[in-house]
């Protein structure tokens, strides 16, 4: 594959840009999720969210605001994977920049802001979490590693922003109200705190609360004045002050210092890519931050963020290049997303997809439906999401107002059940399916991946890519092979940075309390290859595909029962494992019949094969 000409190009471009631009986003409120103190928990379902005209024009909420905002930030880079034969293998890779104690243990990286906007406790180490773990370079520690020293799940690098600072032109006060008009526009909001100060400014210094904002006055424009109330009354009007100043203090608002980002982020890439989830409703902000990629330092590679079969309602922030944006090094970019329908989505990187798919630029991602806010009747709380205009399923006679006669639209997602079963809510559902068919216990991601060390070899050694001999060899479950799918736990890699980092910390292992149902969010994302998994012992329920409820138009569920399923690059299933009527300590395998997909390349070990374990 020639670079020579975009190599050139790029670096042309990225010339200017010699300070690390690294910034992060997420806000405690917005004009969908307007009460910042009821955005880090997900409400009740009660019904639609009702919207009426706002001053500035937009749409707001008026009653039953549900979902909340979530946030993530992840790293583009490389790093390397250790195979259940014990080959290190060079990746391209997404890192956890966020949620990294969270990920360490097997959990999406998705906070609310609450949790996001933090800074760390202490400063963070290379390799972190697994350096302040306790994992030592050169060392074989036991197994399941330690994760309980590190316990930060903030946007690594967040920091206090520098003040903001402005000359003071004017200041006056009539009775308790003072007028503050700088030499420029300081930027407040209401509410925010300003420090006044000044050598002849006496009676007026201290720190208030801005009151009022874009205030008229006869010096500037409204937008360089604001307000604050004063105790102290009867003060002379200062004009043109040599001294006095107004600032706002030291504050989060997304700005970071580079050098934890780079501690962190480099070589610390993850196989799966960090682990997202949110519910429906949500707002979703999540940066990509390209820390740029140490073993090919010859490769100014751009990454971008694809949600795969994921309906964006802007193609800007969908990821492909051709009609989004892609990130240079040294740069970050939020993305914003709205969560669509319930179900198993993926992400993976857009640029050259064969190559950065291939190299281990791939992820899971699933949304958890409004069911799981309802405790009352299902079907009645479905009947009552047709009134919301973004998700609604209508077909005629389905009880809801107003009544529609035409056919369902074939595109229709999750129509209601044809027969009301009375199910009530208050467990765990997959999709919002109004008759509780698809409550689980205990949910598992398991993505499906494979590649070709030869092409991974070739790609770290500044060679040409052989993407017509493409062969994957090396197949995954969660970035494992066997056996180590079945390690409890994080597995940790050593890197070229001398550090120990999470590699794998996606254990594929499946348990299930007996007596209760799993779910598994199976997707699927190799280049080269079909895959097949079957399970002895317990059959599967597959009651979803490609993010959608196996159910007919007029409300007939279509799920089905099976032994084995297959899968091609690009597809999702949600599949239900039912231990009803086994027994603790019964062991089953989930394992691919394809034979020559049941080892790494030549290898004894390796494979698509997992164990379910009875608890």
């Amino acid at each position: 594959m020639s670079r020579g000409l975009p190599t050139v190009l790029l670096v042309l471009l990225a010339l200017p840009a010699r300070a690390q631009s690294f910034r992060v986003q997420c806000p405690a409120s917005t004009i969908t999720h307007p009460n910042a103190a009821n955005n880090n928990a997900e409400p009740a379902y009660l019904g639609p969210t009702t919207l009426t005209p706002g001053t500035n024009g937009y749409l707001v909420p008026s009653a039953n605001v549900n979902g909340a905002i979530k946030c993530q930030q992840i790293s583009g880079g490389d790093g390397y994977a250790t195979m259940g034969d014990g080959t290190q293998s060079y990746m391209f890779s997404f890192g956890p920049l966020s949620g990294l104690a969270d990920i360490a243990i097997g959990l999406p990286g998705t906070e609310s802001p609450s949790t996001f906007n933090t800074t760390a406790p202490a400063p963070l180490q290379p390799g972190d979490p697994a350096t302040t773990d306790g994992m030592v370079a050169n060392t074989w520690p036991g197994f399941p590693l330690s994760t309980a020293a590190f316990n930060y799940n903030g946007a690594v690098g967040l920091a206090n922003d520098v003040p903001n600072l402005v000359s003071i032109y004017d200041i006056s006060e009539s009775g308790n109200t003072v007028r503050v008009v700088g030499n420029a526009p300081l930027g407040v909001a209401v509410g925010d705190h300003v420090t006044i100060s000044g050598t002849d400014t006496t009676g007026y210094n201290g720190t208030f609360t801005v009151s009022s904002i874009n205030v008229a006055n006869p010096f500037f424009p409204a937008n360089y004045a604001f307000t604050y109330t004063n105790q102290t009354t009867g003060l002379a009007e200062v004009t043109a002050s040599a001294t006095a100043t107004a600032a706002l203090p030291p504050r989060l608002d997304g700005h970071v210092d580079p050098r934890p980002i780079m501690d962190v982020g480099v070589m610390n890439g993850n196989i799966p890519a960090p682990l997202m989830a949110f519910d429906e409703d949500d707002e979703f902000f999540l940066t990509l931050t390209n820390v740029g990629m140490i073993m090919r330092p010859d490769l100014f590679e751009q990454h971008t963020v694809h949600f795969h079969g994921y309906p964006n309602a802007s193609a800007f922030y969908d990821g492909v290049p051709d009609a989004s944006v892609a990130i240079n090094i040294g740069a970050s970019f939020t993305y914003y997303y709205l969560a669509p329908d319930a179900g198993t989505y993926f992400w993976h990187c857009h640029i050259t997809p064969p190559e950065h798919l291939q190299m281990g630029m791939v992820g899971q991602l699933y949304v958890r439906p409004r069911q799981n806010r309802v405790s009352g009747d299902l079907n009645a709380a479905l009947l009552a999401q047709q009134g919301d205009l973004r998700t609604a399923c209508r077909r005629p006679l389905d009880g809801a107002t107003p009544a529609v006669t035409t056919a369902t639209d074939i595109l229709c997602s999750n129509p209601l059940p044809a027969v009301s079963t009375g199910a009530t809510g208050g467990g765990k559902y997959a999709y919002n399916d109004g008759d509780g068919s698809t409550a689980y216990d205990v949910e598992y991601p398991l993505q499906i991946h494979g590649f070709d060390p030869n092409f991974h070899f070739v790609g770290m050694t500044f060679n040409p890519e052989g993407f017509s001999d493409m062969k994957d060899k090396y197949f995954l479950l969660n970035g494992r092979s066997y056996p180590d799918t079945v390690t409890p736990g994080p597995l940790a890699t050593q890197t070229v940075d001398g550090s120990m980092h999470f590699s794998q910390p996606l254990s594929a292992i499946i348990n299930i309390p007996a007596g209760k149902k799993a779910l598994l969010r199976i997707s699927d994302l190799d280049v080269s290859e079909y895959q097949t998994l079957a399970s002895l012992g317990i059959p599967m329920k597959v009651i979803g595909y490609n993010a959608k409820l196996l159910r007919d138009q007029a409300g007939n569920n279509l799920y089905y029962t099976t032994n084995s399923i297959t899968l091609a690059g690009g597809e999702s299933l949600d599949v239900i494992l039912d231990a009803t009527g086994y027994t603790a300590g019964q062991v089953f395998y989930l394992y691919t019949p394809n034979l020559d997909h049941l080892s790494n390349d030549a290898e004894n070990f390796g494979g698509l094969m997992t164990e379910v374990r009875i608890n």
